[in-house]
């Protein structure tokens, strides 16, 4: 589990180096008093881009005193929303108690938010005996919208893996009925458009392969 953890986080980190960026959890965050607890919630890297490796990042602390929990546990979860989509997902400690490893109180959940806009963080479940039904939603008031990566590059502009299949997704039909209804078509050239679409989804997933080790 803690190898595992060392993964996501060192993954994490590599990827904010490689936008130029190393957020805090102060920044760009939205703060709220939620019964005797104090939620700090946004993205784990901000500014947030679509395609790269991000995180929900909740700082979670008692109100009352300000002390970090760090008990949590699995009794509260956060549900990704984007749209009418919606990922569930568990809250990960970034902090060790063995090794003292990561900050006391601040959880995660990692995933690659693959379209630009704006996102809702979903929290659910109880701290202790306490109910928690809460949303943060981005914003200009409250954290970071997510970003097309291709506003930031420079001097190439590299699509992004979802835009290559979703012109994948118009092309090949095209492709596909032009050459079925092309004169003298065989199944020897269906088979070299079986090839081409192969050729093309090997590339996306070489691409998307490499976002996510960068």
């Amino acid at each position: 589990m803690r190898g595992k953890l060392s993964t996501i986080l060192v993954t994490a980190i590599l990827t904010a180096l490689v936008l130029g960026v190393v957020a805090s959890p102060a920044a760009a965050h939205q703060t709220k008093k939620v019964g005797a607890y104090t939620f700090v919630v946004g993205w784990g890297s901000e500014p947030a881009y679509s395609g790269l490796l991000n995180s929900v990042q909740l700082v979670l602390s008692k109100a009352a005193t300000g002390k970090p929990v760090v008990n949590l546990g699995t009794s509260l979860s956060v549900t990704v929303v984007y749209g009418t989509l919606k990922l569930p997902m568990a809250l990960i400690p970034t902090f060790d108690p063995d090794t003292g490893f990561g900050t006391p109180g601040d959880y995660r959940a990692w995933f690659f938010p693959t379209a630009a806009g704006n996102y809702t963080f979903h929290f659910v479940g109880k701290i202790g005996t306490q109910a928690v039904n809460q949303s943060f939603t981005s914003g200009p008031t409250t954290f970071s919208t997510v970003e097309d990566p291709m506003n930031v590059q420079f001097p190439a502009k590299a699509p992004t893996t979802a835009q290559i299949s979703q012109r994948l997704d118009t092309v090949l039909p095209r492709l596909t009925s032009s050459v079925s209804t092309a004169p003298g078509s065989d199944g020897r050239t269906l088979g070299i458009v079986g090839i081409i679409v192969g050729t093309l989804g090997l590339i996306v997933g070489g691409i998307a392969l490499v976002r996510a080790r960068a």
